[in-house]
Order: structure tokens, then C-alpha cells, then sequence
């Protein structure tokens, strides 16, 4: 699909600077390498499965947003002992720790024993996809507490100060599933755009991360927006306002877990369609074409 980029190295007359047709004389706002394309393309076929992540970056941002909102609405006493909302994160760093020891001890050498061949197990668009699914789950676990949450609600609380007699532990399940999506998706992320980033673009392979996980505060921020917009009337406060007892946070994370669904299968589309790019080798035999053809970096 991106075979067009060759032409950016295919030499022409107007390439020249002079008229003697001398190589050495080659504009080089005209004319590019076969490295220089073979880069791009690198890149452009790696833009598919970056615009996938942003989604995954949304429900990972609910974390330190609404969750803690939820959490603020339910149970947060143990006798006299105050449990802050905001610390349950708490739970997503022991996940994150538990997981990643459950990854490389267990999951990692079971695939790997499966399959019977000498590879690390799964691939790294693989482990994205898995936090992905995994990502869905926590949206869902999320949407069913909410539901729990209202039933035993104080419907007449307005500062929404301990508003239900429901236990801030039954959040637990989806602060442990964030965590463990992170470990397939933000781990597997990183080392994907780092491995297939040409050597002169590692940097631009973490770059895409950061802007994954940039551009999904945003596109959260500018999804709330849009749902209290439409659902917002003049006898419905919307989905998420400010007293979540007279809102319905669980169809918002109900949502959230469709778009990460849809998400989820153009993943799988666009995973199916990349193939993986070895560097070694490739570079092994530029190598070689350059000790045999002098000339090659020039010519498609």
C-alpha cells in the first residue's frame, strides 16, 4: 500500500543538479535513499496500531478520574479508619507488581512450551491485545459496581459524601484489572515501538507511547463532554453530574467498554496486517549490497 514511497528514490533526469549526469551531483531535496524511504515506511506502517492504543489510554485515564469519583460516593470508613479514595490505586501498583511476576515466571514459559519453539512466548502486539481484553473487563467490573452502588444509595445526599452503604472494596476487582491490562498493553507498547523503530528513530518510538497515553487524557476529557451534552436535559442531569446517585456513571463505563470493543476488533485488523521487521538481517544484507553494488543506496 505504501510502495508509492519508492519513487522518492528512483533516479531521474531533474535529480541532476548539472547537466553531465554525474551521481556525485545528486540534489538531495529531490532524491532519497533507500534507507531514508525504507524508514517511513517503517513509521507509517506503525501509525495503525498507535491509533489503536489511544482508546486503551482513555480507560486507563478513568482510573484517576472517575474511579476516584465512585469511590468518594461509597462506604470509605472501617470503624474510625478513613480510607481516601484516591489511595485504592493502591491496588493497581500490586497488580501491576503481581502481574508482571505472573507474566515472566508463569505465562511467559507455558506459551512458549505450548508453541515449542524457542521464542519468548507472545508477541507484543499479542500482549496488547490481551490488555485490550483485559481493559474491557475492568469497563465492565467498573459498570456493574456502579449499578451495585446505586441500588444502595442515599438518593436524598448531595455532597454524595459516603452516599452509599456499599463498600469501597467491591472497586478492588477493576483497580486490580487496570492493573494487569498495563502489564500486557503499556509494557508490550513500549518494546513494540522501540523494536521496530529504525536504529535513527528509537527516540520517536517512545515518543509515540507518551503521546498514546497524552492524547488519551484528552480525548477522555472531550468524551465526558460530549456525553453530558447529549445526555443532559432539562429533567435529567446527564450520565455524570456532580451527585452521581441522580446520574448513571455505569452506562459511561459501559461505553467506554463498546469503544474499547470496537477498538479491539480494528486492532486485531491492523495486527494481522503488520509484520514484523528484523533489523539484523535487514541491515546484514544492506551490508552486503553495498560491498557488491556501491551505488545501491540509489536505486529501488
Amino acid at each position: 500500500m505504501i510502495r508509492f514511497l519508492n519513487r522518492a528514490a528512483a533516479i531521474t533526469s531533474n535529480d541532476y543538479i548539472d547537466e553531465e549526469n554525474d551521481v556525485s551531483n545528486i540534489n538531495p531535496w529531490r532524491l532519497c535513499t533507500v534507507t531514508q524511504v525504507e524508514e517511513v515506511k517503517c513509521i507509517l506502517r506503525l501509525l495503525p496500531i498507535w491509533l489503536c492504543t489511544i482508546l486503551y489510554s482513555v480507560v486507563f485515564t478513568q482510573m484517576a478520574s472517575l474511579f476516584v469519583e465512585q469511590g468518594a460516593a461509597m462506604k470509605t470508613n472501617i470503624s474510625r479508619f478513613h480510607i481516601p479514595p484516591a489511595s485504592m490505586s493502591s491496588f493497581d501498583i500490586l497488580s501491576v507488581a503481581a502481574f508482571i511476576f505472573i507474566y515472566r515466571r508463569v505465562v511467559d514459559p507455558l506459551v512458549a512450551r505450548l508453541r515449542k519453539t524457542k521464542s519468548k512466548g507472545l508477541t507484543e502486539l499479542q500482549r496488547m491485545g490481551i490488555g485490550l481484553v483485559i481493559a474491557i473487563a475492568a469497563m465492565v467490573s467498573a459498570g456493574v459496581v456502579e449499578i451495585f452502588r446505586l441500588k444502595y444509595a442515599k438518593k436524598e445526599c448531595r455532597n454524595c459524601e459516603s452516599a452509599s452503604s456499599m463498600s469501597i472494596f467491591w472497586q478492588i476487582p477493576q483497580y486490580v484489572l487496570i492493573g494487569a491490562s498495563e502489564v500486557f498493553m503499556y509494557v508490550g507498547q513500549l518494546e513494540f515501538f522501540n523494536g521496530q523503530a529504525p536504529d535513527g528513530l528509537k527516540s520517536f518510538g517512545s515518543a509515540l507511547c507518551m503521546t498514546s497515553m497524552s492524547l488519551g487524557n484528552y480525548v477522555s476529557s472531550l468524551l465526558v463532554a460530549i456525553v453530558m451534552k447529549i445526555s443532559t436535559r432539562d429533567d435529567m442531569p446527564g450520565w455524570i453530574p456532580r451527585n452521581l446517585n441522580k446520574g448513571h456513571l455505569d452506562r459511561f463505563y459501559f461505553l467506554l467498554a463498546a469503544l474499547t470493543a470496537a477498538d479491539l476488533l480494528v486492532y486485531i485488523i491492523c495486527a494481522r496486517w503488520y509484520k514484523y521487521i528484523k533489523f539484523e538481517e535487514r541491515s546484514c544484507r544492506d551490508q552486503h549490497n553495498i560491498i557488491t553494488t556501491p551505488q545501491a543506496d540509489l536505486r529501488v
